[in-house]
């Protein structure tokens, strides 16, 4: 059922990392709320996958590839998205990769540049490109994923922790550059998620489980629905006065 105070009905939404996991679920929730989604990934049959819900659901989707740390493939994205659907309200950006964990001195300078390449200046290249679209059409929001890692230093994710604690700084500053234009830009930050990325981050073995979900005082892994609503939520008319902020998800983690 779709939230009356969403306001997302006909909309035009763009979804980076949206193959699976967090991206997936968004992507499918910015859908049941009435808006056009764009599901922009490198991963061509989890992309075309995540349409296929949406469809299936009686929605309306396009799936493209895009590599985020390519600007060249983020304007094509962004192109594609307004030639199918005419413009762009609203964009979740969300593609990011993980970090193995590596003390900071042992990390190479290629680990580094990939790692800030894809979760902080792609969040960059996005809002580069989709902030004009938004112009254009009066105004939108902007949702951008940063991590726990953004809000707190963790051991062995230096690359990561600067990455995302870069994506809240880029978040706040841009709110500040775009408010009076009627543009919103918030992150999100979530905790321990049950996703493809945190499965590559424990191991996928039970004790791996194990060991992440002692780190939540809530005793569970977030879901990645649980973050889609958020995000939505911030999309949406019920967060009209909500700018710059860094919205932390974590079940408790870093209280």
């Amino acid at each position: 059922m779709s939230n009356d105070k969403a306001g997302l009905a006909g909309k035009v939404a763009f979804v980076t990392g949206a193959a699976n996991g967090i991206g997936r679920a968004a992507a499918l929730a910015f859908a049941r709320e009435g808006a056009r989604v764009v599901a922009a990934d490198m991963s061509e049959p989890g992309n075309r996958e995540t349409v296929r819900l949406i469809e299936e659901a009686g929605g309306r989707a396009l799936a493209v590839g895009c590599d985020v740390s390519r600007e060249e493939d983020v304007t094509a994205a962004l192109a594609k998205a307004v030639d199918a659907f005419g413009g762009l309200d609203l964009a979740f950006n969300n593609a990011g990769v993980e970090q193995p964990l590596a003390p900071a001195a042992e990390l190479t300078p290629e680990a580094w540049d990939r790692i800030l390449g894809i979760d902080l200046r792609g969040v960059f290249l996005c809002m580069r490109h989709e902030i004009p679209l938004m112009l254009q059409r009066g105004g939108g929001a902007i949702v951008n994923t940063s991590s726990g890692a953004g809000v707190k230093g963790i051991a062995g994710q230096a690359a990561y922790c600067a990455a995302k604690f870069g994506v809240v700084g880029l978040s706040k500053a841009a709110a500040l550059d775009y408010a009076s234009s009627n543009i919103r830009v918030n992150a999100v930050c979530p905790g321990i998620i049950e996703t493809p990325m945190m499965d590559r981050f424990s191991g996928g073995t039970p004790e791996g489980r194990e060991r992440v979900i002692a780190l939540e005082p809530v005793g569970r892994m977030g879901t990645p629905e649980e973050i889609a609503a958020a995000v939505v939520w911030l999309c949406s008319d019920a967060a009209a006065f909500v700018v710059g902020h860094a919205m932390v998800i974590d079940g408790g983690q870093t209280v």
